[in-house]
């Protein structure tokens, strides 16, 4: 066995099931050892894309998703995907190919301190030296990437502990038969042997497998004093983030939701959790009703820029985090209570404390908030019939929704367009809804598409592209066409940065380095091995978009370049 066998082994012990990589000779061991186990291994055109793929993967399956890169730009070029996941919280596990342990320092080909790089980024971080700790260490950032606050983990794997010992003792000049010239010689000779011999023994070690770490229980006196708050309430508001969406939890979150029987608003990978017209779940006024409430509990959701810093929340209300970091709990304003433990536990556990004392006293507010929902939604109606140049973008946006069956995964990779969509789009289930987190990365669209294929090859995946961010991953086409995956993008082209255009040009009244050409997106598709439509007038959406899933289904990626024009649905968002 090699070390790419022993790490692979522990992939396949964890449950792996697919490994995201672009090829380098560093980690090639690893790469051949997890196919010989049965690991699909799904190579893609950019290092970035294959880490956005595993974060797709973690948060659809609730397990690490795992991606190796290669030594040097390999590594430098995945950096942005580990720190989007270590924001949005996800358990990814990476494995970095390096220099020979021998060579380090010496200006072997792509040696860089890779660990001084990824140090920030991650919760886990090992560099391995013998052959026999690659296995102990990929096993515990399995391990670690789960436990508490999930995150990102990283394994450097040097090159010369995952070949087999006889390449390595011919690439360190131990293979020759030929006698030392000199004592130099001799002692170089000498020293090299003492080292392979440290580097490969004990090498036959078994493969550990950890135990997923159990979720932290949330303190009985807090969830007994929100209770109480949530008793004495006559304006409450229920916010779900993504640590409450996860394949092992969203049963007992809806469920418990459902209990309680308090409005809530849903962000993240929480869209969906209630489904699609659930009567307790509210998508427009969030901000009106935050003024409002009187109690606000974040069920892991911090009071980052997305609340205002916590500005956003009534400055009287009582405020409850539920959180599983006791810093983002804590975030921008002190809560009333904080409850430091996994939230969706916490929100499941808060309706047979509270009994019967709070549903019938909230039928005004619920009532109050589902008129707002109702107006605003009546108005987007409006909007969305307004003319503009070529396609209206909130008319787009209501005829994907139309057409889009419930089993649909949407992927959100975009700045205006997808902004919009985010009123619109609905998704129908729980885990339905993949966008970057507070990062707000642009081009995690083709990674998270693809690994939302691969975890549910019979849903439809939607990946919804601004024309700005679709150029950060449209070569992962060919990825979609030579491993089988028929997605569907839609481009929103409206030939610009338009969500930094609108702030830049009403405060600096400059549009410099914001525009760009309606370019064909689905020519270049074409010429990646998918499939191209473009729509250009109104009566052309239905017809385009039913084509689109006509051709997904019979088995090829499809990209759908839609011009839109401008509307100042979105006047004043944020992009900074």
């Amino acid at each position: 066995m090699t070390g790419g066998d022993r790490v692979a082994d522990v992939l396949a012990g964890h449950g792996v099931r697919f490994l995201f990589t672009l090829c380098g000779g560093h980690i090639s061991p690893i790469l051949v050892g997890a196919k010989q186990r049965g690991i699909r291994v799904v190579d893609l055109r950019h290092e970035a894309s294959a880490v956005f793929a595993a974060d797709a993967v973690a948060r659809l399956t609730g397990l690490p998703g795992v991606a190796a890169v290669t030594a040097g730009p390999g590594l430098t070029n995945a950096i942005t995907a580990v720190k989007n996941a270590q924001l949005a919280q996800s358990p990814v596990v990476v494995l970095g190919g390096a220099t020979a342990t021998m060579l380090k320092g010496r200006g072997a080909l792509q040696d860089i301190d890779q660990t001084a790089l990824l140090r920030p980024h991650v919760k886990f971080l090992a560099t391995v030296r013998r052959v026999r700790d690659l296995a102990p260490a990929v096993a515990a950032a399995f391990h670690t990437a789960q436990a508490g606050v999930p995150g990102p983990a990283f394994v450097e794997c040097p090159v010369d502990l995952l070949y087999p010992e006889a390449a390595v003792r011919d690439w360190y000049g131990l293979a020759t038969a030929r006698p030392p010239r000199s004592t130099g010689e001799r002692l170089s000779r000498w020293y090299l042997r003492r080292h392979v011999e440290r580097v490969f023994a004990g090498a036959d070690r078994a493969t550990p497998v950890l135990a997923a770490p159990r979720p932290v229980e949330p303190a009985p006196g807090a969830l007994r004093r929100t209770a109480e708050l949530l008793a004495q309430s006559e304006r409450p508001i229920l916010l779900l983030g993504s640590q409450v969406a996860t394949p092992a939890s969203v049963e007992a979150v809806r469920r418990g939701v459902e209990a309680l029987g308090c409005p809530v608003f849903v962000s993240g990978m929480a869209r969906g959790l209630m489904g699609r017209e659930h009567p307790l779940v509210f998508r427009h006024r969030r901000g009106a009703a935050l003024r409002e409430a009187d109690l606000v509990l974040l069920a892991g959701v911090p009071c980052d820029f997305r609340l205002d810093y916590g500005r956003a929340i009534n400055p009287d209300a009582r405020v409850v985090a539920a959180n599983q970091s006791a810093a983002e709990a804590r975030k921008n304003r002190r809560p009333t209570v904080a409850a430091v433990g996994d939230p969706a536990r916490f929100v499941a556990s808060l309706a047979p404390l509270l009994g019967a004392a709070g549903p019938a006293r909230w039928n005004q507010w619920l009532e109050t908030l589902r008129a707002r929902d109702d107006e605003r939604a009546a108005e987007i109606a409006r909007l969305a019939a307004a003319t503009t140049e070529h396609v209206n973008p909130l008319d787009l946006c209501r005829a994907i929704d139309a057409v889009m069956p419930d089993d649909s995964v949407i992927v959100a990779d975009g700045g205006d367009f997808v902004g919009t969509a985010a009123y619109i789009v609905s998704p129908r289930r729980p885990l339905s809804w993949l966008d970057p987190g507070p990062f707000g990365t642009l081009g995690v669209g083709a990674g998270f598409a693809l690994g939302a294929k691969l975890c549910r090859p019979q849903a439809e995946v939607w990946l919804l592209y601004g024309d700005g961010s679709a150029a950060f991953s449209l070569a992962e086409f060919d990825t979609f066409v030579r491993h089988g995956l028929p997605v569907i993008a839609v481009v929103g082209n409206d030939g610009a940065w338009t969500q930094i255009a609108r702030g830049q040009v009403e405060m600096l009244h400059d549009d410099v380095a914001t525009t760009l050409r309606r370019t064909d997106y689905h020519r270049v598709a074409e010429g990646y091995g998918g499939k191209g439509l473009k729509i250009t007038r109104p009566e052309e959406v239905a017809t385009v978009l039913r084509e689109a899933q006509a051709i997904a289904r019979s088995g090829s990626p499809v990209l759908v370049n839609a011009l839109i024009g401008r509307t100042d649905f979105r006047a004043g968002s944020i992009s900074i």
